[in-house]
């Protein structure tokens, strides 16, 4: 019997040895080596698919697909025992966070790295493959004891179609024999370039925001596990060394110790790999921790040990391409180190794993009972427009921070947001509180930090961020602790009812879902007009701005009353009604006052020149969110395009050619309206006819030039290492001013006079003589955060942001600063709105 026990105990053996032994390595499985030429997204994906299917000890996980439609998924890799105990491991995870009741029984770290956020920086997938298939390669042990102890989470592709479009162009570019010549033409990617997403976003930057689909579905999966480590794999410029972490200053002043010793140990373990090959590389430098919304902060908030890795390439080396130095980079050697670093990663955590899962439950723990940041709780108040305060609460809740109604009247003292000072606050009870007491304490914290500490002036980007500016919502930071006393629930919606008594139906203008509501009607044919005046009817009162749907001039519509409500309905928005049109104050809708919508036919400008960045977001605020209608131009066709089939034409921020100015004017001027955006006005700065001038007269240039000069004489003599400091202090990294808006005119409509502007730029416009001076910066005063040079702040006084200059029949619309930023400005989007569907209606 024994014998028998011990045969059947081999068969099994060698049936599992055998079945193990079919992994194939990429080279096996892909046809060619690693380094020889890029893959395309489907053939990582398949052998992701093939390793997960030949080995026990990786388990895939699709999470989610892109807008092209490409798959997103993630493998875990670890021991065959912790592969079939998965779920307890994340929620033992989520346990130590404080995110679920009770205690973990497992002691395993989750290790994460993910692949390929930027498109182009394609090595990324490549080393993914070597690093999967060092993991489970049955003709090594060297790893099995790591993999007993530690989960790791290999993600990829977080960008896959940013990474199939520069692949694809790549391998028809290239040449068969190495060509490292960076004039070639392989060497030179085309507009937009591979590194954004579908809507030309860039993913590294949209992890708290989560305005993106590939971001909304891989944060969810994440913040279902809350791992300890999160690498995050990248290419900068192909004559940099390597870069990994420890990272460079500022650092938040919320890193823990831990973190901190984390990078350290990390640092110095790699460093010994890199050593011994004789491997150029660089640590805490040009890398930082402090915008929440990359790839090793966000962990880093959210109690993980967060680390960028960067290797010199990126799209532009290709296969393998010059550096200044006369140095050969290739794919190869790109990937090897990246591989090597993602090694030395996961040694450190299973050198480290005790620490790593005892410092990582100190987090939570003492965040959540002893929150560091000044203050510690925040008010939301309940007076502000409902469909702002559920466009705010969304994003909490993607971010898993809690919040609840205050439920209680007390008179408290509080840092308004709006004001920029300290004072009292009446607080009632149906204000929304958020306090740091909970899991995602210090997450909380730094999205609402009105003032983030800066250690170090030179930052690798925007210096503040602050969600009740960015949402445009009256709130308040506190001090103290301050509870919610009762749940938040969304409140109830009575669906509207179709009325043929009602003769127009009115809704409100005040956030994006009214403006997701408008395209939607004008999709439908159906007549909108808006109220030049505020009015009163029917005992209720509507302000300027409001949506007007009247019976009158819509007989064409069947089924009017059904489907205007039905449309209301499905976007949450109660309708006024009124059964006549003769109002008691105001203007009657039949004035000339209460103007019609008509639909616009928008073009929008891309192609080389244009920030494809700012470009995206203009095409997915109408693409994506509103489901508008969108003709793309490439800019260089512009001169010979029919432009008069277009009403509105959207010139995003970038460089357009001096020709192009006569073509633009001559077009609004027939009736056109167009729309430019942040360093788009350098085209019609200070030209006849723009009415945009960048002084006010000659006297202000004069002494704006001599303030400029003397501060120039005074930085001759500046030591050579300081020169990068000074450089800045020309410079604005999301500096936050108050923008004085006119209510009256279309492009403040909905915000109450009032706007809060992110400055990226040095760029400043007088006041207009003769144009509408629709939002401005009244003083220096009006600056509430983040970091601007003392250069250029006196000159943001009296300064155009929003303002538009008659042109013959049409507009030219001055946005000077760009309201929708990366997606999650979320109150600029009403400000693009205004231009686009009612300015010069």
């Amino acid at each position: 019997m024994k014998k028998l026990y011990l045969l059947a105990g081999l068969l099994l053996l060698l049936l599992h040895t055998s079945l193990f032994a079919q992994v194939k390595s990429p080279a096996e499985f892909l046809g060619y080596a690693l380094g020889e030429r890029f893959t395309p997204h489907h053939k990582v994906i398949d052998y992701y698919r093939h390793v997960a299917s030949e080995s026990p000890t990786v388990h895939l996980l699709d999470y989610g697909q892109t807008n092209e439609l490409r798959p997103l998924l993630v493998a875990f890799v670890s021991s065959e025992e912790n592969i079939n105990r998965l779920e307890t491991i994340r929620t033992d995870n989520l346990k130590r966070a404080g995110v679920l009741e009770g205690s973990p029984k497992l002691s395993v770290p989750v290790h994460w790295m993910s692949y390929n956020v930027h498109g182009n920086e394609a090595v990324s997938s490549e080393a993914s493959m070597m690093t999967l298939f060092s993991l489970v390669d049955p003709n090594t042990s060297q790893y099995s004891d790591w993999l007993h102890e530690v989960l790791v989470v290999l993600d990829p592709c977080v960008n896959p179609d940013g990474q199939e479009r520069y692949v694809n162009w790549y391998q028809q570019k290239m040449n068969q024999v190495l060509q490292p010549d960076l004039q070639s033409i392989e060497h030179r990617e085309p507009w937009p370039g591979g590194r954004p997403n579908h809507y030309l976003f860039d993913l590294n930057r949209d992890w708290a925001w989560q305005t993106q689909v590939e971001s909304q579905q891989r944060l969810a999966l994440y913040n279902d596990w809350l791992p300890q480590v999160h690498l995050d794999f990248h290419e900068q410029g192909i004559n940099s060394p390597y870069y990994f972490a420890p990272a460079a200053e500022p650092l938040h002043v919320q890193l823990t110790d831990f973190q901190h010793e984390y990078q350290e140990r990390f640092g110095r373990n790699t460093a010994r790999y890199f050593d011994a090959n004789d491997w150029f590389y660089f640590t805490k430098e040009r890398f930082d921790l402090l915008y929440p919304s990359y790839g090793d902060t966000y962990p880093m908030y959210n109690g993980a040990i967060g680390m960028t890795i960067e290797q010199g390439g990126s799209g532009r080396a290709g296969i393998g391409g010059l550096t200044a130095t006369g140095d050969t980079v290739t794919l190869s050697d790109r990937i090897i180190h990246h591989h090597t670093t993602g090694i030395s990663a996961i040694e450190t955590t299973y050198d480290l794993k005790d620490q790593v899962l005892q410092a990582f439950t100190e987090y939570y723990s003492e965040s959540s009972t002893n929150p560091l940041g000044p203050y510690r709780s925040f008010v939301i108040k309940g007076s502000n427009p409902a469909a702002k305060t559920q466009a705010f609460l969304a994003l909490l809740d993607k971010n898993r921070i809690r919040y609840g109604l205050s439920g209680k009247s007390a008179n408290l003292t509080g840092f308004s947001y709006q004001n920029g000072q300290t004072e009292r606050l009446r607080l009632e009870e149906n204000d929304i509180v958020i306090n740091a007491y909970q899991p995602k304490s210090v997450l909380t914290q730094v999205l609402f930090e009105p003032e983030p500490v800066l250690n170090d002036s030179i930052t690798y980007d925007i210096t503040s961020w602050a969600l009740p500016y960015a949402y445009g919502l009256d709130a308040y930071a506190l001090e103290g602790r301050l509870d919610a006393e009762q749940p938040y629930v969304i409140p109830d919606f009575v669906p509207n009812q179709p009325d043929v008594e009602t003769l127009a139906y009115v809704a409100p203008w005040q956030a994006t879902v009214h403006v997701k509501f408008l395209a939607s009607l004008l999709q439908e044919g159906i007549r909108v007009r808006y109220n030049e005046y505020p009015f009163e009817v029917g005992g209720n009162s509507y302000p300027t701005g409001s949506l007007i749907i009247t019976r009158g001039g819509n007989e064409y519509i069947s089924n009017f009353h059904q489907k205007v409500t039905d449309l209301a309905n499905s976007f949450r928005i109660s309708l006024g009604q009124s059964k006549t049109g003769f109002v008691d104050s105001g203007k009657d809708f039949g004035s000339s006052y209460v103007r019609v919508i008509q639909k616009p036919s928008i073009a929008l400008v891309g192609g080389e020149g244009v920030s494809s960045l700012n470009f995206g977001e203009i095409w997915h605020f109408l693409d994506s969110e509103l489901e508008y209608p969108v003709v793309v131009l490439e800019r260089d066709q512009l001169s010979r395009a029919d432009l008069s089939k277009y009403d509105v034409l959207v010139l995003p921020s970038g460089n357009y050619p001096e020709e192009l100015y006569e073509t633009l004017i001559n077009w609004a001027a027939a009736g056109g309206r167009l729309v430019a955006l942040d360093q788009a006005l350098t085209l019609f700065a200070d030209k006849e006819g723009s009415m945009l001038q960048t002084y006010a007269d000659e006297g202000e240039k004069a002494r704006r030039d001599s303030a400029a000069a003397a501060l120039q004489e005074a930085e001759k003599t500046a030591p050579y290492l300081e020169r990068e400091r000074l450089a800045i202090s020309g410079n604005a990294a999301g500096a936050i001013f108050e923008v004085e808006l006119d209510a009256t005119h279309p492009l403040g409509y909905g915000k109450m006079g009032k706007f809060y502007t992110l400055k990226n730029s040095s760029d400043r416009y007088a006041l207009m003589d003769q144009g509408i001076n629709a939002g401005y910066i009244a003083s220096t005063d009006s600056h509430r955060t983040g970091f601007i040079g003392y250069k250029i702040k006196p000159g943001m006084a009296r300064s155009l942001v929003f303002g538009v200059a008659p042109k013959g029949a049409g507009q030219l619309i001055y946005l000077a600063d760009n309201p929708v930023f990366r997606s999650f400005w979320e109150d600029g989007k009403l400000i693009l709105a205004n231009a686009l569907f009612l300015s010069g209606n």
